[in-house]
């Protein structure tokens, strides 16, 4: 109900009803409070000196207002007030309190009708009393019979229907709180689902790129200077036996160094990936949400900080690597060396490495600078190589296969830290590959 005592209408239910059953009770309500009060208006008649058609009548109308005790329980309340000094409408004075308790309406309009019912029943049941004792039905009783007839029989009519009414519309108010709270709730649930279905795919979109990065820096290069070291053994192979042999055994410690790398890498996705999270898992969707990117979580954090990933104590061999393929190398080291993060070294050793790898595929020949600055806060590397010489397009560096996503991936590493990234020819037809990390 709301403040003015109408009930808002439902789906299934005629009029002002929202259910069948409930209009079901009012009528059967209404029937039986309109026999009472037509059985009563018999006796109001005589009393009254009117017809006693005109009595049942009278009565029958009156109990059947409270056919519309839900619509207007005001209404009903009152005339239950007006029909108890001709002593009839129990049923409606009772049933039309208890509705108006259990209604949404303000607790002083509440009270004030309980009074105005608690006061006519008072009075009628004081009257009758007296007139029962003037007729000598009651002569063997005290004075105070009549107070204590009238104040029980008022209190009975009156405190149970609005004790109850108050307790219903309570309970009533305090389920309808909690059925909206459930409802949002579920709201909430839903929305925090699909945020989390949203991270989970930007956390398996972060790790495919990670993925893809660290096969890029692995595969590329070694596998670069391999295909360097290749064509120099087959130039030299019959001229001299010696080198042969000793690219072909370069060319194979390169090739293990890659496996190696691989089976690290895929050994940590492995162990990321965590029980349960395979193509047959039939885990809740929330579950599985939360298993992927925990998964994503671990393997993407493994792969960054892993302590035994390459550091800046490997450069002297990463430069000596790309020496022994033929390339002029020249490591520069500024400042004095000191300890950094496993995610700073390893992101400062693959920058060099996959500069040094494009200097293989596009500059073949050509004399690099491979210069590492320590500094307070920060680490700063550049790798700058000096213009390919003459006829260097057509030779080993001109036939190695670039996708295009070295320079991407090393932004996203340097970025990712904090760091600033720049790249671009020189103006003496170079290149040059600059890097700048916080030391923290």
């Amino acid at each position: 109900m709301t403040t003015t005592g109408e009930m808002h209408r439902a789906a299934g239910g005629p009029w002002w009803w929202g259910r069948w059953r409930s209009a079901g009770l009012d009528v059967g309500l209404a029937v039986a409070s309109a026999v009472e009060c037509g059985f009563e208006g018999v006796g109001f008649a005589r009393d009254a000196g009117v017809p006693v058609g005109v009595g049942v009548g009278f009565g029958v109308i009156s109990g059947a207002v409270l056919l519309f005790r839900r619509r207007w329980p005001i209404a009903v309340v009152l005339v239950g007030v007006a029909v108890t000094p001709a002593q009839m409408g129990v049923l409606l004075g009772v049933v039309g309190l208890y509705t108006l308790a259990a209604s949404e309406m303000p607790r002083r309009i509440i009270g004030a009708l309980a009074g105005m019912s608690f006061l006519g029943t008072l009075i009628v049941a004081v009257v009758r009393a007296q007139q029962n004792m003037g007729r000598g039905d009651l002569t063997r009783v005290g004075d105070w019979f009549v107070p204590f007839v009238g104040v029980t029989t008022s209190l009975g009519l009156t405190a149970p229907p609005l004790l109850l009414g108050l307790y219903v519309g309570a309970r009533r108010r305090l389920m309808e709180s909690l059925r909206e709270r459930n409802d949002s709730l579920e709201r909430e649930l839903q929305l925090l689902a699909e945020r989390a279905e949203e991270r989970a795919e930007w956390a398996r979109g972060e790790e495919r790129t990670r993925i893809a990065r660290e096969m890029h820096d692995v595969v590329a290069h070694r596998v670069s200077l391999m295909v360097v070291h290749a064509a120099a053994l087959q130039a030299v192979a019959r001229k001299d036996p010696e080198k042969a042999v000793k690219n072909a055994a370069l060319v194979g410690d390169m090739g293990r160094q890659a496996l190696t790398e691989l089976r690290e890498m895929l050994g940590v996705l492995r162990a990321g990936g965590g029980p349960g999270v395979g193509a047959g898992s039939v885990a809740p969707p929330l579950a599985a949400v939360g298993a992927v990117a925990a998964a994503a979580a671990s393997a993407v954090s493994r792969a960054v900080d892993d302590e035994d990933g390459p550091c800046l104590g490997d450069l002297d061999e990463l430069v000596g690597q790309s020496r022994a393929a033929g390339m002029a190398v020249e490591l520069v080291v500024q400042g004095d060396a000191r300890g950094y993060g496993a995610a700073v070294e390893q992101t400062a050793y693959r920058v060099v490495q996959e500069a040094l790898t494009n200097v293989h595929k596009h500059a073949a020949g050509a004399k690099t600078y491979v210069r590492l600055a320590h500094r307070v806060s920060e680490i700063a590397m550049q790798v700058e190589n000096e213009a390919p010489p003459e006829g260097a397009e057509a030779g080993v560096g001109a036939r190695l296969p670039s996708g295009g996503n070295g320079l991407v991936g090393m932004k996203e590493r340097v970025v990712g830290l904090g760091g600033v990234f720049v790249c671009g020819p020189t103006d003496a037809g170079g290149y040059r590959v600059s890097a700048v990390l916080p030391a923290a």
